[in-house]
This record gives C-alpha cells, structure tokens and sequence, in this order.
C-alpha cells in the first residue's frame, strides 16, 4: 500500500501539460517532517518559480487547483513561501487499514519481477566462522527475503572459499604439525589449530625483517614531534604541522607494537620458536601446496576431499541456528576448471592481452590491469570472479547480481564489473553492496582479550545466555505474571538472543563500523529487536486478554474510529510499511526497514499509553482499538521476518 506514491502520482498529473518533466517534480511529496503540518508535503512551488516566471505561492495555487485529491486528503493548505500540506482523510485511513489488515501481504503490491542473484556470507571453509561473517550473512539474506517478498526470483549463492590458499596453509600444518587423535575427536578443531599456527608463523617470519625499519620509523617521527614541541612561538602553522606529527608518530608506534606482538608471541614459546627455525619461508611452503593442489596433486587432492565435507558441515550448523539457507554453495574450487579455457577465450577475442608474461585486462580509467592468469601460469580471484559471472549469466540469466561483501573490496569490484563490462556482460547490474567492519568497545576490529577473532558459534551462545538473562530471569517474569517452564523459556532466549545479533547488524547503516555490545542488543529498551519483540507479544496479550477474535477473516467487522491523535499516528505508521520496504531495496539498505519497525513500535507504545484498549469507553471504541493492535503485531511479526526474526506471542 504505497500512499506516498499514490500521492505523488496525483501532483504528476496535476503538473502534466503544465511543466516538463512533470514525474521529477512529483517526487517532491514526501512525508511531512513535522505532522503539525499534515501527514504529506510538497515542496514543489519554488522549484518551479523561475521556469514559469510565477510567484512560487502563486503556482502552488494553482497546482491545488489542478490538483485531484479530494477522496483521499482533506482541502490542502498553502503555508509559507509555497509549501504544500496535505492531512489524509480519517475515512480514508480507516478503509486503508481494514483493507491492510485482511490482506496476507498487508497490503503490499508484488513489483515487476526481475531476477537477482546475491552473492553473500562466502566464508573461507577451512576455518571456523566468526563475528566477520556476520554482516555478510544477515544482510545478504535480509535482502534475499525484501526481494522475494516483493515478487522477484532471487537466487541465493554461497561462493565459499574452498580452494585458496587457507587449504595449503592448511595442508601444509596438517603434513607437519597434525594431532592424528585430535582430529579423530574434532577434526574442524584439529585444523583450525593448524591454520592458526602456519598463520601465526607466517605473520611472525614477515614481521622479523620489519622491525628495524619500524623502530626506525618511531625514532624519526619521535624526533620530528620533539622538535616541533620545543619551538618557543605559538604559531598556528607549527601548531598544524605538529598534530599531523603526533597522528604520524602514533600510526608508527602502532605498527610497531603490532610487530613486536607477533615476534613477541614467537619468541616467548620455545616450541613454536623451533617451528619457525625449522620451517623457515613458510608462506612459500604453503603456497606451493596450494599449487600443488590447483595441479591435481593426488596426495593433496586426498587431503582436500577429507578436509571439505567436515568444514562445510561445521558451517552448515551455523547457518542451520541462523536459519540462513542458500539456493546454491558454488566455490571457488566449482570454477577451477573453467579457468583455462576462460582466459583462451579472453586471449582468442583481444580482450585480454600478454603483458610481461602475464595476461592481463587493461581497462579505462585504472592505471593498473586486470591480471586473470600469472606468468608461473596460476590464475587468481579476479580470473574466478569472471568465471562465476559467466556462469551465472549463462545459467540464470540475471537481471542483477549483487555481492555483499565488506568495503575493504570495493576497488576489487570496480575492477571487476568494469572487466565484466568490458568482456560483454554490460546488460546486467553488478552492484557491490559494501558494509562496514564490526567493532569492538576499543574502536577496533571485535576481537577476544588474547587477540583472536571471536567465533561465530561463541557469539550466538553468548547472545542467547544474556537474553536468557536479561528476558527470563525470575524477578522479571514474576513481575509480568508470566509462568513459563524450561522449554519455553529457552525458546524465548534464542529467539531474542538470535534476534539481538542480526536486528544490532541491521539496525546500522550498512556502510558504517558499528560497536558490538550484546547487554545493549538485548536490551528490552531502546532499538533493538528485543523491544520490537515485546511489543508484538504484548500485543498478543492484549488479544488474548480481550476474549474477543480478531483475525484475518472478520478484522472488517470492526470499523476504525480516532478517538484520540495516538489512534490516527498508529494508523498512519502502518499504511507507510510498504514505502518502507521499498525503499529497503532501491539501494540495498536493510536499515530503512528496521528504523520503520522501530517507529512502529515506539508509536505503539505511545498507542498503549494513552488508550485504553481492553477497558476501552465503549464496545465499538474497543474492537476498533484491538483492529489497531491486531494490524500492528502483523506488521512487527512480518517486517521482523523479512530481516530474518522471528517473534515469540509471551515474552
């Protein structure tokens, strides 16, 4: 129930044989700021002002003239230098409500379908998720749901990273340093210590040769910052140039510290300080296995195919809690047989050439090319990622492909979709839909106290423990009267706690860092999903405690007065829920519909506070109000599930 575009498509009619480009000035109506004004403004007078050569309260006149809407809004009013505002009329609202409620879609009109393929989470599978992968999931899947709910065909796709180089680090560790027994009993355990340890090794013999210009680095800068401090004049540009030293003098420092960490962590163990000894380049040990794998190596393609089923396994169970499903889990390895006979036919077309025994994609406006096959022969991301969009062009036909993945790849996805373009795929959207990093109180990059990143697995249970806390703890529910036994208690705990998690992901601004804090997540005030969660189950107390039915099947029966503005605004909130979910997808940001339902919710709040449902003036002011609540809880219950929440009717 799009009311705004309704609206808008009044004033362009209004505006056509009058002005040109009449849709692009409709478009000006938008939703008032302040509803002391009305519920809707156009500010389309002044604009105009100087094409016409008219005064700007003038023509907004004489758009009111032209304007039919009469069965909609009250007579709208002029304010200020043109202003329009327009107040819905009260039986209107009503009708729309009733209408939205009897709906199983809430009013909500499918869109022309197009096809989508979205391509997120993508883990690399020969490691544990962690807190990393969770903004790529729970938007990716957040946005699969908004689109197949609007009418298109989405097509979901995992590129999981099952055959770069974390499998010859893994391979390598696994022939060197692995615990036959410990991966009998956890094998995904038993090979992420594997992988953490060539990481670590490989993180401290890159290091060691650092040091010293580091330290060096710190000594000039310190320096630099010194001299500047002593200079006797206060002088604005020494005062400038000093600041700058000081952020460069800390950059350095970090840098340092970081160094002295990894060598740190080394040197202090005698054992892994052997290993490092012993095992002396190992990235390019580790990358040789990769190598040797890529070539078909039997010996490594034996471990490869022991290794995966256990990893994906383990990465399924976190999907399965999550409840996170993909159409398809195409890897890196699915394409690897592709790859030759891709760059061929990049070669055989002139759009990739040799260049220093390399075959590279030079592409306007990057001064460096696209490299699709090394001189060693090897072929890289870029030359998979082409594949993949061949593939998925071949076999779904997208209209839109669009891959969720954080901001730290944007110049490889510009890179990429000017490639595709340049190579014949230029009718499809390639979007890179990027999101920001999550933080921890620091300011940094949410990592455990020791310094690794904190598993994914780890953060569920923890979030579902401090709901179960925070929600179900015994004072609380003996306060709310709510008797509630084991199983449901911890049933309301991992729906709140799950929640929590992808609701404190959502809520932000894609684009943002956002700081990871779970007592604030499930907090039952303030925005989160623990609040919206409430007041769905508060609602359906309310019902529950009205004796009467209100359902789907007889929600006409019960005619919608305003008694009170908290009515009319509950009521308006509600007729903006399809506006909501549109704008969620015009530029691929969840966001939008988790503050709606965070307004919703807030403005039922408001509803619940000043008018008496239960106890209502009258039997006809009381279904009236239960026809709001009922209205309200399906749109909290299905805007939540369109993010990927679910609710619970006591909570």
């Amino acid at each position: 129930m799009q009311i705004l575009a309704l609206i808008r498509s009044r004033f362009e009619h209004a505006l056509r044989g009058w002005v040109e480009q009449p849709a692009e000035y409709a478009q000006r109506v938008s939703v008032a700021r302040d509803t002391q004004f009305g519920d809707y403004q156009a500010n389309i007078a002044m604009p105009l002002a100087k094409a016409l050569g008219m005064k700007p309260q003038d023509i907004a006149k004489k758009l009111v003239e032209r304007l039919e809407i009469q069965d909609l809004c009250q007579t709208p009013e002029i304010a200020g230098p043109g202003f329009i505002n327009l107040k819905l009329r009260d039986d209107f609202i009503a009708a729309k409500i009733a209408e939205l409620a009897a709906d199983e879609r809430l009013g909500v009109e499918p869109s022309e379908p197009r096809t989508y393929v979205i391509d997120y989470s993508a883990p690399n599978v020969a490691k544990p998720m962690h807190v990393g992968h969770i903004r790529s999931t729970v938007i990716g899947a957040a946005l699969a749901k908004i689109l197949g709910f609007l009418g298109h065909r989405v097509i979901t796709d995992n590129h999981l990273g099952d055959w770069g180089t974390q499998f010859g680090m893994v391979i390598y560790g696994y022939k060197h340093f692995a615990n036959e027994a410990a991966f009998a009993d956890a094998p995904v355990t038993e090979l992420s210590r594997l992988y953490r340890l060539v990481q670590q090794i490989i993180g401290y013999q890159a290091a060691m040769p650092k040091l010293a210009k580091a330290s060096e680095q710190v000594a000039m800068a310190t320096t630099q910052a010194e001299s500047l401090k002593s200079q006797v004049r206060p002088d604005p540009k020494v005062a400038k140039q000093l600041k700058s030293a000081l952020k460069e003098l800390g950059n350095y420092q970090e840098n340092l510290k970081e160094l002295e960490d990894k060598v740190a962590v080394v040197d202090n163990d005698p054992r892994l300080a052997q290993i490092a000894i012993e095992h002396a380049n190992m990235e390019s040990r580790a990358q040789s296995e990769t190598a040797k794998l890529h070539r078909g190596d039997p010996a490594n393609i034996a471990l490869w195919e022991r290794f995966l089923p256990v990893c994906i396994a383990e990465i399924e169970s976190v999907y399965k809690r999550l409840n996170v499903h993909f159409d398809y889990q195409l890897g890196e390895s699915f394409y690897h047989p592709m790859l030759g006979d891709l760059v061929d036919d990049l070669i055989a077309s002139q759009a990739a050439v040799e260049s220093d025994g390399a075959i590279c994609l030079f592409l306007e406006g990057y001064d460096a090319p696209m490299i699709v096959r090394k001189r060693d022969g090897a072929f890289l991301y870029a030359t998979t990622d082409l594949a993949t969009i061949k593939y998925r062009m071949q076999h779904f036909a997208p209209h839109a492909i669009l891959y969720v993945v954080d901001h730290r790849q944007s110049e490889h996805f510009g890179k990429l979709f000017a490639a595709a373009r340049a190579i014949g795929f230029d009718q499809v959207e390639l979007h890179h839909v990027s999101f920001g990093t999550v933080l921890g109180r620091d300011g940094k990059p949410f990592k455990t106290r020791s310094g690794t990143v904190v598993g994914l697995d780890y953060l569920l249970d923890e979030a579902i423990d401090r709901a179960y806390h925070a929600v179900c703890n015994p004072d609380r529910l003996q306060k709310a009267g709510l008797a509630m036994n084991q199983e449901e208690q911890h049933q309301v705990a991992e729906v709140v706690g799950l929640g929590a998690i992808k609701y404190a992901d959502l809520a932000h601004n894609r684009t943002s860092d956002y700081e990871f804090d779970i007592d604030k997540m499930v907090q039952l005030e303030g925005n989160t999903s623990a609040y919206i969660q409430y007041s769905y189950a508060r609602i359906c107390n309310i019902i529950r405690n009205s004796g009467v039915t209100v359902d789907s099947t007889n929600i006409n029966r019960f005619s919608l007065h305003f008694a009170k503005p908290a009515e009319r605004d509950l009521a308006l909130q509600l007729l903006q829920f399809e506006d909501a979910i549109r704008q969620s997808v015009e530029e691929y940001y969840p966001s939008v519909l988790a503050g709606y339902l965070y307004s919703l919710a807030k403005q039922f709040s408001s509803f619940f506070d000043q008018c008496p449902v239960i106890k209502a003036e009258s039997e006809e002011l009381r279904n009236s109000r239960l026809a709001l609540c009922y209205a309200t809880g399906r749109t909290l219950e299905m805007g939540l599930s369109l993010l990927g929440i679910s609710v619970v009717s006591r909570m």
